[in-house]
């Protein structure tokens, strides 16, 4: 089963789509992030949970 680590991000309600769309590409493409949950709250704002897998190396024995 893979494993992942998660990160919120908070867009205040302030910001355009546009805006937030170019925000949450940036962290895609450079930080390899993924889409996990959008919620977007009664005043507007919307927290973005991204995740990523974990790739662990397993140690080789000689």
């Amino acid at each position: 089963m893979p494993e992942y680590e998660f990160v919120d991000v908070y867009v205040p309600r302030g910001v355009t789509r546009q805006e937030a769309a170019r925000i949450l590409t940036d962290h895609a493409e450079y930080g390899h992030w993924e889409l996990d949950r959008l919620t977007l709250r009664l005043d507007g704002s919307r927290r973005v949970r991204l995740r990523r897998r974990i790739i662990r190396q397993l140690r080789a024995t000689w």
